[in-house]
């Protein structure tokens, strides 16, 4: 049992997730990380975990609660990208995989997880942060399967958010740009860029024409799972650097 906030992240081993779990740790959570690659966060607890299993997270975030005898913050930003060709040529085993991680995950983590959100101690500061993208909002060339995903993950969001109407708990989906992790190196290679030019490159179709780095997301998720995160509940946070200004 702890008298310390508790905060779990999915797709906690790199990129933003991890930057995520060390900026909720800097602002005084025990955090729990889950990923299918091992967590090596040494302020975390962490757990190897697929977020297509619905029972394992419902099994996990219990045991989180049995022993921590409560749970405060969510954030799902378990993910992959997948595509670079048009919509009619792409696999279905592609929109399959994205479906699955990208848009049912974060459902699947809601299911399992708001149950105790909404008996936390303090309901009123508990939040689910959804990480969608600003293909959420954008049609991206070559990734229609991943723009549906991230426009799906938004809807999530928001109707879990009118779900959540009146009980306290705040729903909120954080909408990133381009951002400098290792599944945007992935977004460059599927249009045939490489390296740290290729980064640079999709990079400059936002306003401030450079990468965001991982832990200026995360800050933005920070604000969200904060007492000021009441005021954007069933918002979308567009923390993308001005994505196609």
């Amino acid at each position: 049992m702890t008298d310390r906030r508790v905060a779990l992240v999915t797709g906690a081993a790199g990129g933003m997730g991890a930057a995520i779990l060390a900026a909720l740790a800097r602002d005084g959570y025990d955090v729990v990380g889950v990923d299918v690659a091992p967590v090596a966060a040494p302020c975390a607890e962490s757990h190897r975990l697929d977020v297509r299993d619905g029972t394992a997270l419902r099994e996990l975030a219990a045991d989180v609660v049995a022993r921590r005898a409560r749970l405060d913050a969510v954030v799902a930003a378990a993910a992959v990208v997948g595509g670079g060709s048009p919509l009619w040529a792409t696999p279905d085993e592609v929109l399959d995989e994205l479906w699955e991680v990208d848009a049912k995950g974060v459902w699947t983590t809601a299911a399992a997880t708001v149950p105790h959100l909404l008996a936390s101690p303090e309901p009123h500061l508990a939040r689910f942060v959804g990480i969608a993208s600003a293909a959420g909002e954008h049609g991206l060339f070559g990734l229609a399967a991943y723009t549906a995903v991230k426009h799906a993950v938004v809807g999530i969001v928001r109707g879990l958010a009118a779900d959540l109407a009146g009980t306290g708990v705040a729903a909120i989906a954080v909408s990133p740009g381009a951002t400098r992790t290792p599944m945007l190196e992935a977004t460059a290679a599927l249009y045939g860029l490489a390296g740290e030019d290729g980064v640079d490159e999709l990079a400059r179709h936002q306003g401030l024409r450079r990468a965001l780095e991982p832990a200026e997301v995360a800050d933005v998720v920070a604000l969200c799972c904060s007492p000021a995160g009441a005021a954007l509940h069933g918002s979308v946070v567009n923390a993308d650097g001005g994505f196609g200004i």
